[in-house]
């Protein structure tokens, strides 16, 4: 079986492509992708994101406030009464992101180290997203004591170098559907350096759609794609890394 460990299944289109929630899991199903995470990115957005997935036992989710979103309403007590709910199993997403929106950075760095905080506190693992600030992300982590909870690199397209600093931390290292387009060697070549049972696959749906399907609206069937191309790079089948990487996704989230 397969798990889309970094879904975001409240943002699909269920107005033109999908009949629901439950169309999208079918069409999972069907090719082996039995587990997912559906992950949160704001507070405002986190209780009818609950109730979507709340009915599907296979269907987890998360609870943070994304580095793009931080201008966005914020309350720690209530973010700590969500993320203590028993479908949580992973504090984010969150991180730092200076590409898009360096403007924000001090704002970002304060809701990052608090969303760092509470998962170790309740001892929930971190989803991290970072982009132009490699050093400042293993800064907090590491001041923070994010090793004591652990956590997953999402959507990773960072260096070797950025990767073997965040596995000393305890962290996993997640593949998207970037690593089968034409343009990404770089990641490539290090997705071929990365031990096997440090890695997660995941969708990142709606974005980010894995050749064939570069283009459209992505969605979990599509965390397929993104196993056999690993298993390419790596000289392996395809079964091995659906069978590592579901085992890592239940070692780091099903505590």
């Amino acid at each position: 079986m397969f798990v889309d460990s970094h879904c975001h299944l409240d943002r699909l289109n269920y107005d033109d492509l999908h009949s629901g929630i439950e169309q999208v899991l079918a069409n999972a199903e069907r090719v082996n992708v039995q587990e997912f995470l559906s992950v949160n990115c704001t507070m405002d957005t986190f209780p009818a994101m609950l109730e979507m997935i709340n009915h599907h036992a296979n269907v987890h989710a998360s609870c943070g406030v994304h580095p793009l979103d931080v201008n966005s309403a914020f309350s720690m007590e209530t973010f700590r009464e969500y993320a203590k709910h028993d479908k949580v199993v992973a504090i984010g997403e969150t991180g730092l992101d200076y590409h898009y929106q360096p403007e924000t950075a001090e704002l970002q760095k304060q809701r990052f180290k608090q969303q760092v905080e509470l998962a170790v506190e309740l001892n929930k693992p971190l989803i991290i997203h970072t982009r132009n600030a490699r050093q400042d992300t293993l800064d907090i982590l590491r001041e923070g004591g994010a090793e004591r909870c652990g956590g997953v690199i999402h959507c990773f397209t960072e260096d070797l170098a950025f990767a073997q600093a965040a596995m000393e931390l305890g962290f996993y290292i997640s593949i998207s559907g970037i690593v089968t387009f034409k343009g990404a060697t770089d990641l490539q070549e290090v997705v071929k350096e990365l031990p096997l049972d440090r890695l997660l696959i995941e969708t990142d749906s709606p974005y980010l759609a894995p050749v064939p399907y570069r283009g459209k609206e992505n969605q979990p069937a599509y965390v397929v794609e993104v196993a056999t191309y690993i298993a390419q790079l790596k000289g392996i089948t395809v079964a091995e890394v659906a069978q590592q990487t579901t085992q890592n996704f239940k070692d780091l989230f099903i505590r």
